[in-house]
């Protein structure tokens, strides 16, 4: 992939990802071809702080994470009595940057 459009994926999306993860992120897309290039440039990625909002002020942000199921436990359980909800908001980040992980790692096998 050319050099510009890394760049541009890194300037769109760095903040989506782990900081120690960048640097490998940028290994992989240097390997691709510029013809799988707009796959991975249109992937959107959920943003850590977003998501930990939403977490702190709603409870909601598994059903951003594609995590559906425990959503609707989460929900129907009203955040686990309070308990859920403490955890969420401690690792809403974390989940994040892993399903973002997971996401730009799945697109990067379709492509290959």
């Amino acid at each position: 992939m050319k050099q510009e459009y890394i760049q541009s994926f890194m300037l769109k999306n760095g903040e989506a990802f782990e900081p120690y993860a960048l640097k490998n992120i940028e290994e992989k897309l240097k390997t691709l071809d510029d013809s799988n290039s707009a796959v991975i440039l249109g992937l959107s990625f959920q943003k850590p702080t977003v998501i930990l909002i939403i977490a702190i002020l709603l409870g909601w942000d598994r059903f951003f994470l594609n995590d559906v199921g425990l959503g609707i436990v989460k929900v129907i359980t009203c955040q686990g009595c309070g308990i859920w909800w403490l955890i969420d908001i401690f690792s809403a980040k974390k989940r994040t940057y892993e399903y973002n992980m997971k996401k730009f790692n799945e697109a990067l096998f379709l492509v290959s």
